[in-house]
């Protein structure tokens, strides 16, 4: 499958979708019709049962993404009705981003940045290049960011790092964003891509479903205690040890050979 929009390229294969940010000439900054991409591309790859990961990238070597694209402003978000359109679309994207029920990994390369941290912080796992920097400068241009921006922000880094974060608006290195666990895990700059396809790989080759129940769970578990539904996640390990995946997988062991999994 190949769906490609304006500043938006996805391609699948191997049970692996990609979404491509591509704007490289505004360092892969975001339009509103990026938004749109996002939503778009995001609701293919989760009706495709072929896709079972999908991961982010940037175009280029400059940037994944470089935060909102500025230019725009003064067209579309100059007042605060339109200001309210913007938001409400980029809210759908985002919407679409932490509701997807399949893995996220981001691949950073080069400036993530504001808008850009926001889509990646999204991600159940973000890998970055050595030569990544990231950082909301939201008070070097007057915006104020937004409760579940904030709550995801704290949720990665705890409260300490993340107003320092906001109150600087400065850049951090990779090395600075590993070590206040904004993401995962730092590789040299060649290295990148064959790291995110290996875990990529990796995951797409284990039991969709079993998959799926970690991202429910942990989902559930960053929840208030009382909106919490203990009873799906019964349900979807009940679901677990019915599947055909399960058989699969401990028919595999004992033949000590690789699973096949089916996602049922």
């Amino acid at each position: 499958m190949k769906l490609n929009t304006d500043k938006m390229i996805a391609e699948s294969g191997d049970g692996i979708g990609w979404m491509i940010f591509n704007n490289p000439e505004r360092r892969n900054a975001l339009s509103l019709e990026m938004w749109g991409g996002i939503t778009t591309i995001l609701d293919s790859f989760q009706q495709d049962d072929s896709v079972r990961v999908v991961v982010m990238k940037g175009v280029g070597d400059k940037a994944f993404v470089s935060g909102a694209d500025i230019s725009q402003f003064k067209d579309q978000r100059k007042n605060a009705e339109q200001a309210e359109r913007y938001t409400a679309m980029s809210a759908e994207a985002r919407l679409k981003l932490a509701s997807l029920d399949k893995p996220l990994i981001a691949m950073i390369r080069g400036f993530c940045l504001g808008g850009g941290l926001s889509v990646a912080m999204n991600a159940d796992i973000r890998i970055a290049a050595e030569d990544a920097q990231l950082g909301i400068p939201a008070a070097r241009l007057g915006i104020a960011y937004g409760f579940g921006s904030l709550e995801q922000l704290m949720n990665l880094v705890g409260p300490s790092f993340a107003t320092e974060i906001l109150f600087s608006a400065r850049r951090f290195s990779a090395e600075e964003a590993l070590r206040i666990g904004l993401v995962n895990r730092v590789v040299p700059v060649d290295e990148l891509e064959g790291a995110v396809c290996e875990l990529a790989n990796s995951i797409a080759s284990n039991a969709p479903l079993s998959v799926k129940a970690t991202k429910m769970t942990v989902a559930e578990v960053l929840k208030d205690p009382s909106d919490r539904n203990l009873d799906a996640i019964e349900q979807m390990v009940k679901t677990c040890f019915d599947s055909q995946d399960y058989t699969e997988g401990r028919q595999a062991f004992i033949e000590k050979r690789k699973p096949q999994f089916k996602g049922c």
